[in-house]
């Protein structure tokens, strides 16, 4: 196998192009500095390298000041997360990654909104003890960070059918279509044979080449007319075709993604364009040409402007289509027609088309542990050691227990209100269509709280709706810590974005179906001006809006924001 090649490129390509090209297929001197015992941290470029392993260094801002004053180094720990390819886990999984919660994290899991298992605050000597144990029950942690594809996102449709499951299933093809190659995980973290001690020449990995991708990439797959995975947020968004009840293929959406930089007009979030429909038995073909496209022509040099939507915007929609025909051995047709009705999750016990049942939980921003009054990891452990079903995590950090057999259906009902665990039907329609990314104290990019912050600031918003009877109006809220845009925050009908302590940008004007961008609505409030300002917004709501009318559509039509229409982006 030839080694590839990448066509020259203007610029200097960034530092973290250069550790990639001397990592040795992702290894570099990671072995060494794991087992440092001098430091709880690891160097940058490790720390680079760390996060195709699925890692994170990261250490614990609630204490740095304190630290540095005792001189002491920051309190390092790491972030493991888990590649669940389509959001799915067997009970034995479940059990495994709950007892990981407490031997090595912080007691408690995150459930991601790209469907998958966070560990917080691991120390670096038990990195690779939870790596191995894991592996145990066949999950691991490649790719789930890094420049690559990343974990592949799918339905949870909870009328499950013969075509959820054939999505899935390939949701799962295409993410071990997509691995790197590399050896260098097994050799690392589960002793695997060292395949070669020098440098590798001849080619390791066929897709990625020896630089991997210019920066992360993300796919998912939605089954309308649920748009639960957000599917015009990814690089490729694929919308599942159903004709006469069965599978046929996929319309294909390139160039979706959330992250910008604040004050740097060359960032902004995009959504997804549709540029045609492919059989399913072209879907790995597809996928692949497309992501060699990004590998060959993204741009290395500034990594804020290396995901694919700028490298499709630099060159043109119809530059990207001419050349994906060049790599195809067949043409794309024209897209078929679909409709979503909605984002996020219904919950409550729903049954399938084969008599099994299914049930959406309401879990808060995702966080899985036991508080004082309510014992929810230990709850989902006593339900793990009966279910022979599965788990499902959904795409807005929520949990289907699925499979669920008519005979089991009562032993688990049981559980869920010994422990009340809820399906979220007594807190208000707000609360229940609520994401917000982890943000403080663990991660090194959040400017404002958001999980810690986001259910208090929800009481609050409950008041207002409440005195004007929308309660159960269901209205997507959404709040990232920074402008990555891990929750999707650009999407939500109302959307925060952090700027500093305890300051946000307020957004607003997404649509409920998640087929729109939102607009910046004011800059840099606190909590007293995001409630003055939702107060008489959402009184005007209640008072003029049209039936069935979404408080996204609602705002745009009554000239609070512009519509951002499809390939238009919103600049600050």
């Amino acid at each position: 196998m030839e080694k590839i090649i990448l066509p020259t490129q203007p610029g200097t390509p960034s530092d973290v192009e250069d550790i990639k090209q001397e990592s040795n297929y992702l290894r570099g001197t990671l072995e060494k500095t794991m087992q440092n015992p001098l430091s709880s941290g690891i160097p940058e470029a490790d720390n680079r390298l760390m996060k195709f392993h699925g890692s994170y260094l990261q250490d614990d801002r609630d204490l740095r000041n304190e630290r540095q004053r005792q001189k002491l180094e920051p309190a390092y720990q790491f972030m493991v997360r888990v590649r669940t390819p389509g959001g799915t886990a067997t009970p034995e999984q479940w059990l495994v990654m709950d007892e990981m919660g407490d031997k090595y994290g912080n007691g408690s899991l995150k459930l991601t909104t790209r469907q998958a298992f966070q560990v917080h605050g691991i120390l670096k000597w038990n990195v690779k003890k939870y790596m191995q144990e894991i592996h145990e029950v066949l999950l691991d942690c490649i790719a789930a960070c890094g420049d690559v594809n990343r974990n592949v996102m799918c339905n949870v449709n909870p009328n499950q059918s013969d075509f959820h499951q054939e999505v899935y299933e390939w949701s799962a093809k295409l993410s071990e279509h997509l691995l790197p190659k590399t050896r260098a995980y097994h050799e690392l973290w589960l002793d695997g044979e060292k395949v070669f001690d020098g440098q590798q020449t001849e080619e390791v990995e066929p897709i990625y080449g020896a630089l991997y991708l210019p920066r992360k990439f993300k796919i998912g797959i939605a089954i309308p007319p649920s748009n639960d995975v957000d599917v015009f947020s990814q690089d490729i968004g694929l919308i599942a075709v159903i004709e006469n009840n069965e599978l046929i293929g996929f319309n294909v959406a390139v160039g979706g993604g959330m992250g910008m930089t604040h004050g740097d007009t060359a960032t902004y979030p995009q959504l997804g364009r549709l540029i045609g429909f492919i059989y399913k038995e072209q879907l790995l073909e597809t996928a692949e040409k497309i992501l060699t496209i990004q590998r060959d022509y993204g741009n290395r040099s500034v990594r804020k402007n290396a995901r694919f939507k700028y490298t499709i915007d630099a060159r043109g929609l119809e530059w990207f289509k001419d050349e994906l025909a060049k790599r195809l051995s067949f043409t794309l047709e024209k897209s078929r027609p679909y409709l979503f009705t909605r984002t996020g999750d219904e919950y409550g016990w729903i049954q399938g088309e084969d008599g099994n049942w299914h049930h959406t939980l309401f879990i808060q921003n995702g966080r899985i542990k036991d508080e004082d009054d309510y014992l929810l990891k230990t709850g989902l452990r006593e339900i793990a050691k009966v279910h022979t079903g599965l788990f499902r995590l959904t795409p807005n950090q929520n949990l289907l227990i699925a499979d669920v057999t008519p005979a089991k259906k009562e032993q688990i009902d049981q559980l869920l209100k010994h422990y009340a665990i809820t399906d979220g039907a007594q807190y208000s329609a707000l609360r229940r269509n609520a994401i917000a990314c982890v943000s403080l104290p663990t991660c090194g990019l959040a400017m404002a709280e958001a999980e810690r912050y986001l259910p208090s600031l929800i009481t609050k918003i409950d008041e207002i709706l409440a005195e004007h009877n929308l309660s159960q109006t269901e209205i997507g809220i959404r709040m990232s810590g920074c402008p990555n845009g891990c929750s999707r925050a650009a999407m939500g009908e109302i959307g925060f974005i952090g700027k500093g302590p305890g300051k946000y940008n307020l957004y607003l004007g997404g649509d409920f179906t998640g087929q729109r961008l939102n607009k910046l609505y004011k800059e840099n409030i606190d909590e007293a001006e995001i409630l003055a300002t939702l107060q008489p917004l959402l009184a005007h709501y209640a008072k003029e809006r049209q039936k069935d009318e979404h408080f996204g559509d609602f705002v745009i039509r009554q000239g609070y924001v512009e519509a951002v229409t499809d390939g238009q982006h919103f600049h600050h």
